[in-house]
Parts: C-alpha cells; sequence; structure tokens
C-alpha cells in the first residue's frame, strides 16, 4: 500500500527545515574574527607582524612626506576619512603633504590591534594621538580609528582609513562646599 502524499513528502520538508535550524547556528558571531578565517594562530602573528611594519613605515613615510614611500605604501584604491569629514584618495592625500598644506609632526599609538579578516585583509583599530595641521597652526588630535589593510601582489598596502574625535576629557567635579 502507498503511503498517504503528506507522508512522502516529509522527508522533502526535513532537509530546509534542518538546513534553517543550522542557519541559526551560521548567524551568531565568532569569539575571535580570525577564527572566521581558518588561519593557525602563528599564521596570524606573521600576518600581523608583517601589517605592524607596514603601518611603521606608512607612518615614517607620512611623516616625512616621503613620496615615493607613499606610493610604495599607500593601495592606489586609498580612501583616507579624515575625523574632520573630508574624504581623500591617493593622490589628494598625497598632494596635501607635499605642497604641505596638511603637515603631520607626531603619531603617539595608546592602542594598535590587529584583526585578520582574511589571508589578504587585515583590519587594524585602536587610539592614536596625532599631531597635525598647517605651517602655521598644528592641532592634537585625540582619535580612535579603523584602518584597512590589503595584500596586493605579496605587500601589504594601506587601503582605507576612518577615525573619529574623542571628547575632551571631563574635570572632575569640585567638591561639595562644607
Amino acid at each position: 500500500m502507498k503511503s498517504p502524499v503528506p507522508f512522502r513528502l516529509l522527508p522533502l520538508l526535513a532537509f530546509p527545515v534542518a538546513l534553517l535550524l543550522a542557519a541559526d547556528d551560521l548567524q551568531k558571531p565568532a569569539a575571535n574574527p580570525a577564527a572566521l578565517v581558518l588561519l593557525a594562530p602563528a599564521v596570524i602573528d606573521h600576518l600581523t607582524a608583517a601589517v605592524r611594519a607596514a603601518d611603521d613605515e606608512r607612518v615614517a613615510a607620512t611623516l616625512a612626506a616621503d613620496p615615493a614611500r607613499m606610493d610604495a605604501i599607500f593601495s592606489d584604491q586609498l580612501h583616507y576619512a579624515h575625523s574632520s569629514g573630508k574624504i581623500d584618495t591617493k593622490k589628494s592625500y598625497v598632494e596635501s603633504l607635499l605642497t604641505r598644506s596638511t603637515i603631520y609632526t607626531g603619531y603617539d599609538y595608546k592602542l594598535r590591534d590587529f584583526h585578520v579578516a582574511a589571508p589578504d585583509i587585515v583590519l587594524m583599530t585602536g587610539h592614536v594621538i596625532i599631531k597635525a595641521g598647517s605651517a602655521t597652526a598644528q592641532n592634537i588630535n585625540d582619535l580612535n580609528f579603523l584602518a584597512v589593510w590589503r595584500n596586493e601582489g605579496g605587500k601589504w598596502r594601506f587601503l582605507a582609513w576612518q577615525s573619529c574625535k574623542n571628547p575632551p576629557a571631563v574635570p572632575p567635579a569640585a567638591p561639595p562646599a562644607k
């Protein structure tokens, strides 16, 4: 005797339901973003060290306003979003440094973390004090930032920067009068 139609469809319904239940598990973020790319800890350490060295070179090239060094370290697709809201491309950013309309005189990282997003993409986040301005006035910018590094042809290049200013420190309240 043949089974009724609904029972014959049961195996066809069970598979999609199982997929939906499994998809719920896939929606939960991993505690460590590097775990998503399934790289060995030694590989992650190697990538992090390489990007840290590349960022050190980027800072040195920027402080020196050295066009050859900046060209080598900045990606051709650079997207640089300043904390002021101004957006620069590689061309406009390098030009502002070469014409001295923007002069960087100091980078002081308070925190700099690296997160491997994929074998060829590393995110850098942190807190930095940057001294920059013009020939007549320097500003001290207390910033949180997100930077993106991409491996382009075997070389780590600076792809993107976005920062925001931290609010000024609030002085402690005066003690109540006695």
